[in-house]
């Protein structure tokens, strides 16, 4: 069933202009908005500068990751494996690298179009529980790379109704560098995150807000 959506006000620059770890936190629980399809952020992973070889940005400054050290608060869109595309959120003063990957939502507004672009997703919870299946479902493209998400079609708002949840916190998921710093973030017992082949995650509550969708079904089993 299609969930009312109330979303808050779009988060501002000064949200994002914090560590990237921070932000990918935060962003659990908010509001992705593209169009008329929008999703609560269930997963995210950090992805640091300096030492952190799985991010882009070990590479330096390039035409690919120059969006990255720009300001925060811009989308850093990417194509991998010939056809999927990824969206991530630029975190940290300008200058300084840092973005955190979104990697599953919980889809609330447009499901209807979000079915028509992935047709292939069997059940609502299968239609953005992956970076790739996302950006299809709300049609998220290398055309809003370096999009402002503090103004315009694409933004991330805070949640209308506030309430607490668990966060699991894993090594992040698909790389071979640095794979096992615990930098994937997700909400705790919700069916939407992405599948896994493994749970190694310590569970800490924190308080943080999401929209009042009522209490989601357990987590899903990593092989299923």
């Amino acid at each position: 069933m299609q969930h009312a959506v109330r979303p808050g006000r779009i988060l501002p620059r000064s949200f994002y202009t914090r560590p990237a770890i921070e932000v990918a936190r935060d962003l659990l629980g908010k509001v992705l908005v593209h169009g008329p399809t929008a999703g609560i952020i269930v997963e995210t992973e950090a992805y640091l500068g300096g030492d952190d070889l799985a991010s882009h940005s070990a590479a330096g400054v390039t035409d690919r990751t120059r969006v990255i050290f720009g300001p925060p608060g811009h989308a850093y869109v990417y194509f991998i494996y010939g056809m999927y595309e990824c969206l991530n959120l630029v975190a940290e003063p300008a200058g300084q690298a840092g973005c955190v990957l979104i990697r599953a939502l919980e889809p609330l507004a447009g499901l209807d179009l979000m079915h028509r672009r992935r047709p292939a997703a069997r059940k609502p919870e299968h239609l953005a529980n992956g970076p790739g299946k996302l950006t299809l479902a709300m049609a998220i493209t290398r055309a809003q790379n370096g999009a402002d998400v503090t103004r315009g079609p694409l933004v991330v708002r805070a949640p209308h109704t506030q309430s607490e949840f668990e966060i699991a916190v894993t090594p992040r998921v698909g790389i071979t560098k640095c794979a096992d710093l615990p930098l994937r973030f997700l909400i705790a017992s919700n069916r939407f995150v992405s599948p896994t082949p493994k749970t190694r995650h310590a569970v800490n509550m924190e308080k943080h807000v999401r929209l009042d969708a009522g209490s989601p079904p357990p987590l899903q089993p990593p092989d299923a």
